[in-house]
């Protein structure tokens, strides 16, 4: 009888344990999830994130990064899924790469060409 009572414990902590780790993998996927479409910009809406966003699109884009993130891909490769499929203008942060590297560099180019003429004007004075 006692043993009997042990072995049903046992299997209830057993599947306790598993539940436990199965919500703890869903929270850390839904954080996962939540954290990408915070960066990402719903097509529809006038400049809302895709998760903020109720839109059919926005739903859509949620459930594609969930499928990506459940076969294993990383933020990096969904990413670029999803400009390929959408155009860059979907990230809210633009990638870099050698397409956008003038972005980028043109702040610290019209920085360097006035802080040169800056010099140059103080001193020819």
């Amino acid at each position: 009888m006692k043993l009997n009572l042990y072995y049903k414990n046992f299997i209830l902590i057993i599947f306790f344990i598993f539940y436990s780790f199965n919500l703890i993998a869903n929270e850390n996927l839904d954080m996962k999830v939540k954290e990408l479409t915070l960066e990402l910009r719903c097509m529809t809406c006038q400049n809302q994130s895709i998760f903020d966003s109720e839109a059919e699109f926005s739903n859509d884009i949620k459930k594609i990064v969930r499928a990506k993130f459940e076969q294993g891909k990383s933020e990096r490769e969904i990413k670029e899924f999803l400009v390929e499929r959408y155009g860059e203008y979907i990230l809210f942060k633009p990638l870099l790469n050698y397409k956008n590297l003038f972005l980028w560099a043109f702040p610290f180019i019209l920085l360097t060409f006035s802080l040169i003429f800056i010099t140059y004007k103080i001193r020819k004075r």
